[in-house]
């Protein structure tokens, strides 16, 4: 059994030591432990560093492409070199280190194919209280997305069967966490959480410029992610509110109408055509959309069983 740690890094010549000196030798259950950086274009001495340390693996990106993208890369990387468990982390060394046993193990019990770390986030000191609220905002409206019970949604700590890593895409530019949990609980993967520790602050955050960006774009990375995989349902909500809205000057037109008096009430029946054709427009979208939906998971299929063949390759 194979365990690779891969650790996403943009600058972090100034932590990635502290990181990976926190990072398990030895695991019960792995043959195997062997660490992987993404440089996601650092400017620093971020690859001299991990090279000096002795990383097995180093993927480079000659500009910045963001953490979604590293995240990525990171997995295809892991599973060419024979991964069979994938972790993911920090390179700001935010989650301990020892806590990767905790990860593992639902995997290698066979219970699980991604294990998701929920940290303590009421005693997290560095979290502001406006944070921890929109953090546990955001884990709850990303379980009603995904059909989830995961607490903690934005935790980058987490492990990966392979499968289920083969398994995953990631399609907006900003973070893999809201949506792999979206398309994890869609796709009705086993996806579980665990609790674990968080090391002091070392430095800032670089994901977001400020909270209120940082909500903004999580928002519609869920609303997205959920109408990849639910375009009727989401098509079929929005529709209903311009045709309940719609109905409202039908039926008091169709009253005035009965009485003989709807010859001055023509502007309440525009209105209300207008509103049904784009309740019945928005609906017709979501079909539409649905059937899309239906080719994409069979395109998913397809790219799932070329990368399993590649990657045994």
């Amino acid at each position: 059994m194979k365990l690779i740690i891969q650790i996403p890094c943009y600058n972090e010549a100034e932590t990635l030591e502290i990181t990976l000196n926190d990072l398990p030798k030895k695991l019960d259950g792995i043959d195997v432990i062997e660490y992987l950086i993404i440089n996601d274009g650092s400017m620093d001495e971020t690859v001299r560093v991990a090279r000096e340390w002795g990383v097995h693996h180093i993927v480079n990106f000659k500009r910045n492409k963001g953490l979604a993208k590293a995240f990525m890369a990171g997995l295809d990387a892991c599973l060419r070199n024979g991964a069979d468990i994938i972790v993911n982390t920090d390179a700001d060394n935010q989650y301990v280190g020892d806590d990767i046993a905790k990860l593992v193990k639902p995997i290698l019990d066979g219970q699980a194919d991604i294990v998701i770390g929920a940290r303590p986030i009421d005693k997290t000191a560095h979290f502001s209280f406006i944070k921890k609220l929109l953090q546990r905002f955001g884990s709850w409206v990303v379980r009603k997305a995904s059909r989830t019970n995961v607490p903690d949604a934005p935790s980058g700590f987490r492990a990966y069967s392979r499968e289920a890593a083969i398994s995953l895409n990631v399609i907006n530019d900003y973070t893999y966490t809201l949506e792999t949990i979206v398309q994890a609980g869609r796709n009705r993967m086993a996806i579980t959480s665990v609790p674990i520790r968080t090391n002091p602050e070392l430095r800032k955050s670089r994901l977001m410029k400020n909270m209120w960006s940082y909500v903004k774009i999580s928002m519609l990375t869920i609303i997205r992610a959920l109408m990849w995989y639910k375009p009727l349902y989401c098509f079929t909500i929005i529709a209903i509110i311009p045709t309940i809205v719609g109905s409202v000057p039908t039926i008091r037109f169709l009253y005035f109408f009965s009485i003989g008096q709807g010859n001055g009430h023509i502007q309440s029946l525009i209105l209300a055509c207008t509103l049904l054709i784009i309740g019945f427009i928005t609906f017709m979208i979501g079909l539409v959309a649905d059937v899309i939906a239906t080719n994409r998971k069979l395109l998913e299929d397809i790219q799932y069983r070329v990368r399993k063949q590649e990657y045994e390759n």
